[in-house]
């Protein structure tokens, strides 16, 4: 769900938040946080290596655990909450053994139910298991790259991959970006869809929310003078005079492909993802 506010300034009329309805505890749990220092795009020199960040408002880091580890001990969901680092929420669990951790939250996870992590387990929204155990067909989330290395890719709102099919010891995993990959049958992933799935609807309505958020100001090529970027200088309102976009730097900037061409791992892409 998408909350709107009322127009009482212009910013107002177009902003939307989400209405956090599936939130059920704001004070996250104070042994999993972490404060993250904010360097604000600086190097180890002070120098600005990142273009338009900045500290942004204060937020602690939810210690997320990506791996689940604990096989075979089922978990109770003791509450759903917000993440200021992510865009999915994120769910507290508790083991049998009392102790406690964080995992990303999948659609329709409920407060009370019960999660479990393990090899072969039943096919169940918040459950992981290998791929080798998970039919075709079946929707995941936070899936490893290689088996034990703890979920890398499918971890933001609302997004899902697909099993298409196995063959030998490798599973065929369609990916949110439509790109068709291969995996190794022991990677481990959980099945469902990730929560908020209406986050990309999000309209954020003015200029000072972005620098909550931790951007700066963005100032187009065209406006610098030529010695600043290869689409500055000229007179008027005259295009960049280019054949494509550049970046400050010179190299592509839109449609260009930054894959190295030997990269080892383009051997498990089947198909690659489509381009704007």
């Amino acid at each position: 769900m998408i909350k709107s506010y009322k127009p009482y300034t212009p910013s107002r009329r177009a902003m939307t938040v989400s209405d956090f309805s599936q939130i059920t505890q704001k004070k996250p749990h104070k042994k999993l946080l972490k404060i993250l220092k904010s360097r604000a795009g600086r190097d180890n020199t002070g120098k600005i290596s990142v273009r338009h960040k900045q500290r942004g408002a204060k937020k602690k880091y939810r210690m997320i655990d990506f791996k689940q580890f604990n096989f075979g001990k089922k978990a109770k969901v003791l509450s759903i909450e917000y993440d200021p680092y992510r865009t999915a929420f994120i769910a507290l669990i508790e083991y049998e053994n009392q102790s406690k951790s964080y995992i990303l939250a999948p659609q329709n996870l409920k407060v009370g139910d019960l999660v479990v992590s393990d090899q072969k387990a039943p096919i169940q929204t918040g459950n992981r298991m290998m791929l080798k155990n998970i039919p075709a067909g079946t929707m995941i989330y936070n899936l490893e790259m290689q088996p034990r290395s703890g979920g890398k890719i499918i971890r933001s709102a609302g997004q899902t991959g697909i099993i298409n099919s196995k063959e030998g010891k490798y599973a065929i995993v369609k990916l949110p970006s439509s790109e068709i990959r291969k995996f190794h049958i022991e990677c481990f992933a959980s099945i469902g869809t990730l929560s908020n799935d209406e986050h990309s609807n999000i309209v954020i309505g003015k200029a000072g929310r972005k620098r909550h958020m931790g951007f700066r100001p963005t100032v187009r090529g065209k406006a610098m003078h030529p010695a600043a970027h290869p689409h500055g200088g000229g007179e008027g309102g005259n295009p960049i005079g280019l054949k494509y976009p550049k970046t400050p730097w010179g190299k592509i900037a839109i449609g260009g492909k930054t894959r190295k061409k030997k990269k080892p791992s383009s051997k498990f892409i089947i198909k690659r993802r489509k381009t704007k």
